[in-house]
């Protein structure tokens, strides 16, 4: 598959999404004319090479507070009544 049409793009999804896989470029045509490539993301690995570093930008993404599994219920129902009030059986 070299190119594709924008009304294609609907009808062909599954030929096109095989031939990004493969590692392929396919021209994307509007009108005759083509208007954009459409090519494959290149997955490079991100190399870890200061563990400390590392370590502090896991506790920085982490939630401030975790709910205990066991409280996991009780907080859900809450917040559903609180949403949407007694209409919740």
């Amino acid at each position: 598959m070299n190119y594709i049409t924008a009304t294609d793009l609907r009808t062909k999804t599954v030929e096109l999404i095989a031939t990004l896989k493969r590692g392929g470029e396919v021209s994307l045509v509007h009108r005759s004319e083509v208007v954009g490539i459409i090519q494959p993301i290149q997955n490079t690995p991100i190399a870890i090479t200061n563990v400390k570093d590392f370590e502090r930008f896991i506790d920085s993404i982490k939630p401030a507070k975790l709910i205990p599994e066991k409280d996991r219920e009780k907080v859900y129902r809450r917040n559903l009544m609180k949403k949407y009030d007694e209409g919740l059986s």
